[in-house]
């Protein structure tokens, strides 16, 4: 096989091309066999088909928290279970919301639909005519793709709106400017997108004329990420943006006005946002004004007509220090709340403006899982109220919803998820691990307190590391019912590339420094070895999209350490994944092969590449979707191919819709996570040793 290194054409040394033929017959065929083979081995194994049906149960449960958005006094809310497969769109009174079984009015019958319209319909959200219209541009797709099809509703008349504004199926960006007016992003024909398949050209639309009439208000270059418009509709501070997207985390903000565009002037790679007369702006790196240095991963704000100026004095929200970073932001009506990272543990700082200064409390919390709660929050209303929604979840508590005013000093207990596993005696610890370059690695390892150091214990290890996600406690149900309860260990790793602590925390994995993020994974795997929570005939380790890099490389590196893998919905083919689907916007990540240089290194790891023959493997299961317009399903296909080809034991399972999530609903839902645990249990209790090729 030829060195990854030497590789020069995006096709050299790969007779499994013709695996990225997404729907070709060829490919199709192979997926068929591969599924047949796991299917049957899987759902052969004796306890499969309780799994999925006790997981098919969790999912299609009435007591789930049906989680809500409020728009003009109302809270709506899409929800499926077993009668609503499809799922239903639905809304109700905060008055009727904190009933245990409130009255729901329903809008949209998605199961109807799409027996209605011969169509296999995705639920993809709604974007609201504010403030308080009662007119809504409802996404659908097909099968679960990013690609949606856009048609206006209206809620007072619970109909899509005759001649209303309609968008093909296409990865659109759109949003309101007034009731006959829209922002719109798509694709208006060749040259229209980006090189990663984004809107490139944003237009203004206006109601009763044709989508090629609408009036271009911006254009991108064909090698940014996205272009995209919107409209601030806080009455009294009512604004037009349009934001240039250039990469992954670079951007360009302008205001529009009076049919121009004024460059709102922030450093490229910083967020920016209008709150009210305030600009905040969140940085990702140093930046330095008037002879200050404002620190990377700080939060600022300033006057907003002030900045365009040039005569801005910043104020300070947040200030980040070496374990704390900011994990997220909600904007009510006169409050800032900022979720923290504090070790890896959630806080909320609650701001407010007092004779121009901000002012810091922090926000008493209700029960948070003995300190290893995570919390989301998101406003109640943010132009009319400060009230906020919050929800507190743990490993092993389940996620309660509360209803919270800033200011107040306790909240409402609105609803709270019953317990799904049995969790008596299961307890979270944070440890951390040494990487290969002598750098802390925290992560949680959740596991019943009888468990023997023994080294014998069934774990499987979970891993993402990019794109500045963090990884946080969170309520599994399905893990926990088809893991933890039995024995087994959940380990959750918070490595480099994700955003645990800021941005230098994933700027440290980033591009050549890739290597980083999974020599962090393999320290957490050898310190659970050291401390004989497992050993290698027991570890098992999970991730998906570029968590399914991590592990694609990890199973290459140290193959060792391991005795199951399971890859899902991954980027695998590092030479190519540019050239498929979305890839393309995600070089600010990796980097770009087509570069020698860049390729020197991006080659080094690429897993697709770096596979071979005569090498003892773990087990591995991949799983993708054929419908996943994000990460093409080729990047699996063609792993699994290649190590069939080479001798090495190997299961496949695409399944036909469900896009990125990889399921288009619980049923599907229940049989990937049913098919995928059992691969684990029967890798991970019953092998004696490492699987060899």
């Amino acid at each position: 096989m030829t060195s990854a290194a030497t590789l020069s054409s995006p096709i050299a040394d790969d007779p499994y091309l013709w695996l990225e033929e997404v729907d070709g017959t060829q490919a199709g065929a192979w997926v068929a066999e591969r599924n047949r083979a796991t299917e049957a081995e899987l759902e052969a194994q004796p306890a499969c088909g309780a799994l999925r049906e006790r997981l098919r149960a969790i999912l299609d449960s009435t007591e789930k928290i049906p989680y809500a958005r409020c728009h003009a006094g109302l809270l709506y809310n899409f929800w499926r279970d077993a009668t609503h497969a499809r799922g239903i769109w639905r809304r109700t009174t905060l008055d009727e919301y904190r009933k245990e079984a409130p009255a729901w009015e329903l809008l949209i019958d998605l199961d109807a639909l799409a027996r209605e319209e011969g169509e296999n319909w995705v639920w993809g959200g709604v974007t609201w005519l504010e403030p308080g219209g009662q007119r809504c541009l409802v996404s659908l797709s097909r099968g679960g793709g990013d690609a949606h099809v856009v048609r206006e509703f209206d809620v007072s008349s619970h109909r899509f709106v005759p001649g209303g504004f309609i968008l093909p199926e296409a990865k659109s960006d759109i949003a309101w400017i007034d009731h006959d007016t829209l922002f719109v992003g798509t694709d208006f024909g060749p040259g229209s997108l980006t090189e990663s398949g984004y809107p490139r050209i944003v237009k203004e639309w206006r109601r009763g004329t044709p989508l090629d009439a609408a009036v271009t208000v911006y254009e991108a270059q064909p090698d940014d990420l996205s272009a995209s418009g919107w409209r601030d509709a806080t009455p009294g501070f009512e604004r037009e943006f349009v934001q240039r997207q250039i990469g992954f985390y670079s951007s360009e903000l302008f205001v529009r006005r009076d049919g121009r565009l004024l460059k709102v002037p922030k450093p490229d790679d910083a967020n920016a946002f209008a709150v009210r007369d305030q600009l905040v702006i969140e940085l990702r790196s140093d930046w330095q004004v008037d002879g200050a240095i404002h620190p990377q991963g700080a939060l600022l704000a300033a006057d907003f007509e002030a900045f365009l100026r040039g005569e801005a004095v910043f104020g300070t929200l947040f200030t980040p220090s070496p374990t704390t970073s900011l994990d997220g932001l909600t904007v009510t009506r006169d409050a800032l709340l900022l979720t923290l990272l504090d070790k890896v543990k959630n806080r909320i700082v609650e701001l407010r403006r007092d004779d121009g200064r901000w002012q810091a409390r922090d926000v008493d919390l209700p029960h948070n899982d003995g300190g290893n709660a995570a919390l989301e929050s998101w406003a109640f209303d943010r132009v009319a109220s400060n009230q906020y929604f919050l929800t507190v979840t743990g490993f092993t508590a389940p996620s309660t919803l509360y209803l919270m005013e800033a200011g107040a000093a306790a909240g409402e207990a609105l609803k709270t998820m019953p317990a799904f596993f049995q969790a008596e005696g299961v307890q979270v610890h944070q440890f951390e691990a040494q990487s290969s370059d002598g750098t802390r690695v925290p992560y949680f390892a959740v596991m019943h307190r009888d468990t023997r150091l023994d080294g014998d214990n069934p774990t499987v290890l979970y891993g993402y590391g990019g794109f500045e996600v963090s990884l946080k406690p969170s309520y599994g149900a399905i893990s926990g019912a088809a893991w933890l309860e039995s024995g087994g260990v959940y380990v959750v790793a918070n490595i480099r590339g994700g955003g645990e602590f800021g941005p230098g925390w994933h700027q440290a994995a980033l591009k050549g420094s890739r290597q980083r993020a999974f020599d962090d994974f393999i320290g957490v795997a050898e310190d659970l070895i050291a401390r004989r929570i497992t050993s290698p005939r027991r570890l098992g380790i999970m991730g998906g999209s570029n968590g399914g890099l991590l592990v694609g490389a990890v199973l290459t590196q140290r193959p060792e350490l391991f005795n199951a893998v399971v890859c899902q919905v991954p980027l695998l083919d590092m030479r190519r994944y540019h050239l498929l689907l979305a890839g393309a916007s995600w070089m600010g990540e990796y980097g770009d092969p087509d570069d020698p240089a860049e390729w020197a290194w991006i080659g080094r790891y690429s897993p697709y590449h770096r596979v071979r023959a005569g090498e003892r493997y773990p087990r591995a299961l991949f799983t993708t979707s054929t419908r996943d317009d994000r990460v093409h399903p080729g990047h699996a296909r063609k792993m699994a191919a290649r190590m069939l080809e080479q001798g090495h034991d190997v299961l496949y399972w695409e399944n036909v819709e469900g896009g990125h999530a990889g399921a288009a609903d619980n049923a599907q839902t229940a049989r990937m996570w049913a098919l995928t645990w059992t691969f684990l249990r029967r890798q991970l209790r019953s092998a004696p040793d490492n699987q060899s090729a």
